[in-house]
């Protein structure tokens, strides 16, 4: 795959979730009160898999109580997730071993980067580009 067409897939990627743009201003006003670390950190994250995470507007803080392992894989509750204008219905999703985060979580609190997925289906459901787990402690 030349680098042209990896660069406008990871652009097509991003674009979906891209479109709400941090709406409710959450992600800003925890960077204004240095709760959490400058768009810049957000934006180089990467997952096992190598892609990038997109950008801190496109992820979800996920409280603790919604995400934990089971079977060996981490995994999140979709709850009252909407993604682009597609609302997903509340459940638990599997956490690929990809899309785990390998940089340490200077936040603390989890965070997902879903998006919609089609995996051979003509409806959507969510799947996660990226998996951030929270700092226990």
């Amino acid at each position: 795959m030349t680098r042209g067409i990896a660069a406008f897939l990871l652009l097509a990627l991003c674009a979906l979730p891209a479109s709400a743009g941090d709406p409710t201003g959450y992600w800003r006003r925890e960077i204004a009160a240095g709760r959490a670390p400058d768009s810049a950190w957000w934006n180089s994250l990467e997952a096992r898999g190598g892609g990038l995470c997109c950008s801190y507007a496109d992820g979800l803080s996920v409280r603790d109580v919604d995400w934990d392992t089971a079977n060996g894989h981490f995994r999140v509750y979709a709850r009252g997730w909407i993604i682009g204008s597609t609302p997903i219905p509340d459940g638990w999703i599997e956490v690929p071993d990809a899309a785990i985060v390998r940089e340490p979580n200077l936040y603390g609190q989890a965070v997902v980067w879903p998006y919609i997925g089609w995996q051979g289906t003509d409806a959507p459901l969510a799947a996660i580009r990226c998996f951030m787990p929270g700092v226990q402690g």
